[in-house]
């Protein structure tokens, strides 16, 4: 599974970069493949590992925040991995060349 996940303190909040990183810090120690961008994290593993820590993600915000607004897409394919990189470098193969990661 490949999951998609951003999660924002609504109300007043004061720099962002403190959060995500107390959640990086989470999703590093899970141990599951993930790449952070600007718009959102990534994350492989089987439905119930990525959810668990989805879940521990979510909490964590909670101990600074009473509201949360969290997007989260899923593309499920049970027992298949790679997805990670693996869309990226099909697309690049295609082009025969590298795109900007």
């Amino acid at each position: 599974m490949l999951a998609q996940m951003s999660l924002f303190p609504l109300g007043k909040v004061s720099g962002m970069s403190q959060d995500v990183a107390k959640v990086i810090e989470l999703i590093e120690q899970s141990g599951l493949p993930y790449q952070v961008t600007s718009m959102g994290t990534l994350i492989e593993g089987e439905w119930e590992e990525v959810i668990e820590l989805i879940g521990r993600c979510r909490k964590k915000l909670l101990e600074r925040h009473e509201r949360i607004y969290m997007v989260l897409k899923v593309d499920d394919q049970p027992g298949v991995t790679g997805k990670l990189t693996g869309k990226v470098d099909s697309v690049e193969r295609k082009l025969g060349r590298p795109v900007k990661r």
